[in-house]
C-alpha cells in the first residue's frame, strides 16, 4: 500500500497522448477502481476563478485569454508543448494545486484501488507516490491517426504534440504493467482484466450483470451491465430506439470504453437503460431507453436515484441528464427528484458548463441537479 494513502493501493496510469489511457482508467473503474484524472483537475485549476487561473495570466500574459474571459488552453499548449521553459512555468504553478485535489480526492475515496491517469506521472512527484505504474502504448501512426479523427486537431499540430512527449519506450521501461492498445476493445480489456487479478484475485468477472438494487415481485431491480452483457444492451438499445439506433455488440463493447449502463431488470430482462459517464467530477447520462410497456415516471424514480448514489460515491458534484423530448412531458417527476431544466450557459460553474457543452447529444433536453456543496479546487 502507498505510504501517503496506506488504506489504499495506488496504480498510476500513464502514457503519451492518445494511446488510451482514459479507456484503460474506465476499464479499471468499471472492476471497482476508483478514477482520478489529473490532466482534467490540471484544466480545472486554470479555470476562471481557481486558484491557478491568475498566476497562469500574470506569466504569460493576456494575450491568452478567450472573449469571455477564460484562459484559452489551445493557445497556451501551442505555447507550452513549442518551449521546454513555459512547460516548467506552467507546471509550476499546475501541479502543487493538482497534488493537493488528487490528496484529497482519495483520502475521501470509499475504494480501495485508486487509479490515477496523469501523462505527466512519471515526471513529477506522483511517481514517488504510487504502488504500481502501468503504461499504455500505441504505434505513433495510431497516435495520429486518433488525434486528427477524434480529436480533430491538425496533422502538423498533432505530430507536435506526439515529438514534444519523447519516444514511448522510455515510460515502458519503467512500467510495471504495459498496457497495450492499438486493437480492439477486447483486446485490450483481456490486458487490463489480467493485471487487475494480479491486485485483486479473488475478484471473478461475471457474465452477466451486478445487481446493485434487489427487486421484489412488483419492482424493478437495478444492475451494473458488464461487457460480456454487450450483445444483450445492443439488442435492447436497437429495439428501445424503435430500430431509430442499431447498435452492434462491437459498438457496446467500444462504449464501454468510455461509460457505464446502469440496467433496469425485470427478471433477467432489460426494460430501461441508462448509459452515464463521470468526468471532471460531473456526471452526464447521455442515452436513457425504456421498453414500450414500462412507466416512465415509475422507471426515473427507480433509476435516476441509483445514478446519483453512484455519482456521488464517486465525488461527484453534479449530475447531468440529457432526456429525449418525449421524457419532457415527464418533467413534473424529475423536478420532484431535484432536477431543473436549463442550458449549459446558464450553470455557473465553468466546469459543468464545459461539461455540458462536450457531453449533449443532439436533439435531447438537459436538466441538471447539485449533488454537494463542497467542490474540488474552489476559488481561493
Amino acid at each position: 500500500m502507498s505510504s501517503k494513502w496506506p488504506e489504499k493501493y495506488v496504480i498510476g496510469l500513464t502514457g503519451n497522448i492518445a494511446t488510451g489511457k482514459s479507456v484503460v482508467r474506465k476499464m479499471l473503474e468499471h472492476l471497482g477502481a476508483y478514477g482520478i484524472d489529473a490532466d482534467a483537475l490540471a484544466h480545472r485549476a486554470i479555470a476562471r476563478g481557481a486558484p491557478g487561473y491568475q498566476p497562469v495570466i500574470d506569466t504569460f500574459g493576456k494575450w491568452i485569454l478567450r472573449p469571455d474571459g477564460e484562459i484559452d488552453r489551445a493557445k497556451l499548449g501551442r505555447l507550452v508543448f513549442a518551449d521546454a521553459e513555459a512547460m516548467a512555468q506552467l507546471e509550476d504553478i499546475v501541479h502543487p494545486l493538482v497534488r493537493q485535489a488528487i490528496d484529497l480526492m482519495i483520502k475521501r475515496a470509499s475504494q480501495k484501488v485508486i487509479v490515477i491517469e496523469a501523462i505527466k506521472l512519471l515526471e513529477g512527484e506522483l511517481k514517488n507516490l504510487v504502488d504500481t505504474v502501468w503504461v499504455t502504448y500505441a504505434p505513433p501512426n495510431v497516435q495520429l491517426k486518433r488525434l486528427v479523427e477524434k480529436r480533430e486537431m491538425s496533422a502538423e499540430d498533432a505530430r507536435q504534440r506526439i515529438a514534444a512527449q519523447g519516444a514511448q519506450q522510455e515510460k515502458t521501461i519503467r512500467a510495471n504493467v504495459v498496457i497495450r492498445n492499438d486493437g480492439s476493445f477486447a483486446d485490450t480489456w483481456k490486458q487490463v482484466l489480467s493485471a487487475w487479478k494480479q491486485i485483486q484475485p479473488d475478484d471473478q468477472e461475471t457474465t452477466g450483470p451486478v445487481v446493485l438494487k434487489e427487486g421484489s415481485r412488483d419492482t424493478f431491480s437495478i444492475a451494473r451491465g458488464r461487457p460480456k452483457q454487450s450483445q444483450a444492451i445492443a439488442d435492447f438499445i436497437t429495439s428501445a430506439s424503435q430500430g431509430a439506433k442499431t447498435v452492434t455488440i462491437d459498438d457496446v463493447m467500444e462504449a464501454f470504453g468510455e461509460k457505464a449502463f446502469l440496467l433496469l431488470m425485470d427478471g433477467d430482462q432489460i426494460k430501461g437503460l441508462a448509459a452515464w459517464q463521470v468526468e471532471n467530477l460531473v456526471s452526464r447520462t447521455t442515452e436513457f431507453y425504456l421498453a414500450a410497456d414500462v412507466n416512465p415516471e415509475a422507471a426515473m424514480q427507480t433509476l435516476l436515484p441509483e445514478i446519483e448514489k453512484a455519482s456521488r460515491d464517486l465525488q461527484c458534484e453534479a449530475s447531468l441528464l440529457f432526456l429525449p423530448p418525449a421524457l419532457k412531458a415527464h418533467k413534473a417527476v424529475l423536478e420532484k427528484l431535484g432536477y431543473r431544466q436549463t442550458t449549459s450557459d446558464s450553470l455557473g460553474i465553468q466546469a459543468w458548463e464545459d461539461a455540458a457543452r462536450e457531453s449533449q447529444p443532439p436533439g435531447t433536453v438537459m436538466f441538471f441537479k447539485q449533488l454537494r456543496q463542497d467542490r474540488i479546487l474552489r476559488p481561493i
